[in-house]
């Protein structure tokens, strides 16, 4: 057994230095294999990707979009946050208390002004005006009698068969049950009153809400919820601020008659066109906005009290001014420029002032003049003096009036580059 031991152990050190050979061949094979991939992939031609996913060789012209400068009428907006608002809303309640005996609307009903909604029970307040019917009747039963009566101590009077005290006496009871039949009356209004408030009628057009009691309760005239709540919806208004900033803009554009508002929904739909209707007479001191309140047909019911849209408050037109897309315009530390395409294919980086920009356009100041062709698309690999190829921006968002998007590129209200409105 002694003698078999060296023997194993002289194996077993055989094999591991065998499988240490194989392990350090197989790590020069790979690292060998890595070089020449990357002497390979040296040695081949560098490319580059355009626009749309293309690739083309180093030094090639580089692919891009273009887009003319036009002159056009562009509007210029003011953008907002608005709150939508009835412009009417009453809370329906009871001017009398009693047991309600019948409902005439349905939830979500279109109601017009004077339309019967519920009705009390009457039968108390009808006894109280035939009450004060009879009252009436039996003191002017009292007032006949009473002037017969003067009318014979006037005549004795005059015959000395009774005093004068007499017959002013009975002047005075005449008098009297004058006033009291004039008092019976008040009491006939009044009761008449209480009567006609047992049927509960729209005191405005509009949409009724959730209805807030059933027939069978008593309602009374100091329940905080009323019987339902209704809403003119046929206007509506939105109320929305702007900052004090604008004012003058604003007030600007109200010389001119009040100008147009927008109310936009989801992907800048307009839901609905409206014209401002009130600027409000005070800054608020702890915002430092003003409240504008701007008012919608609404004919199709997209507006709803109490929903948030995006509003859009047209303040100026700019007539014939330059134009390019938002996407030509590139930022850097020294500001705005663009890629300017020369005639002979080339492209040279130009600085330009922008006075107001949206979503669909950009109105420039200085830098550019029409007839000039901008890179819309591409820019990232251009600089000064690139050779491109040229293919023409499909115009989308020229089709659509300016104004018509999400928001500004400026932030909110459209604030200018350069001071520029």
């Amino acid at each position: 057994m002694n003698d078999m031991q060296p023997i194993a152990h002289h194996a077993a050190e055989t094999t591991r230095k065998t499988r240490k050979r194989w392990i350090h061949s197989l790590v020069v094979l790979t690292l060998l294999a890595g070089g020449a991939y990357v002497v390979w992939y040296v040695t081949q031609p560098t490319y580059q990707t355009a626009p749309g996913g293309r690739r083309g060789p180093a030094g090639a012209p580089v692919p891009v979009l273009t887009a003319p400068v036009s002159t056009r009428d562009v509007p210029i907006y003011l953008d907002a946050l608005g709150t939508v608002q009835a412009s009417a809303s009453v809370t329906v309640r009871t001017m009398i208390d009693g047991p309600l005996i019948e409902v005439n609307f349905r939830e979500g009903q279109n109601v017009q002004a004077g339309d019967v909604l519920a009705r009390i029970d009457p039968r108390p307040y009808q006894a109280a005006l035939d009450q004060a019917r009879a009252k009436k009747a039996q003191d002017e039963a009292q007032l006949a009698n009473a002037r017969l009566d003067l009318q014979r101590y006037e005549r004795l009077a005059r015959t000395a068969y009774a005093t004068a005290q007499q017959a002013d006496t009975q002047r005075a009871t005449v008098a009297q049950l004058e006033a009291q039949i004039r008092q019976d009356q008040a009491q006939i209004d009044s009761a008449e009153t209480q009567l006609s408030y047992t049927t509960i009628t729209a005191p405005i057009s509009g949409r009724t809400g959730i209805k807030q009691v059933d027939v069978g309760n008593i309602i009374r005239a100091g329940d905080t919820n009323g019987l339902v709540v209704i809403n003119t919806m046929n206007p509506i208004d939105v109320i929305f601020t702007l900052p004090q900033q604008q004012l003058a803009r604003v007030r600007a554009a109200m010389h001119d008659g009040m100008p147009e508002v927008q109310a936009l929904g989801a992907e800048a739909r307009v839901l609905d066109t409206g014209r401002l209707s009130v600027l409000d007479n005070q800054v608020d001191p702890a915002t430092g906005t003003v409240r504008l309140k701007a008012t919608f047909p609404n004919t199709g019911d997209t507006l709803w009290p109490g929903g948030f849209v995006s509003v859009k408050l047209l303040v100026e037109t700019r007539r014939d001014a330059l134009t390019v897309p938002p996407a030509a315009v590139q930022r850097g530390p020294r500001g705005a420029y663009v890629y300017v395409v020369q005639p002979d294919q080339t492209v040279v980086r130009r600085m330009i002032g922008v006075g107001y920009e949206d979503f669909n356009v950009s109105v420039i100041e200085s830098g550019l003049q029409a007839g000039d062709v901008v890179v819309t698309d591409g820019t990232s690999r251009l600089s000064d003096g690139t050779r491109i190829t040229t293919e023409t921006a499909t115009p989308a968002a020229a089709d659509r009036p300016a104004g018509q998007n999400t928001g500004q590129r400026n932030g909110q209200n459209g604030r200018a580059r350069g001071g520029q409105p």
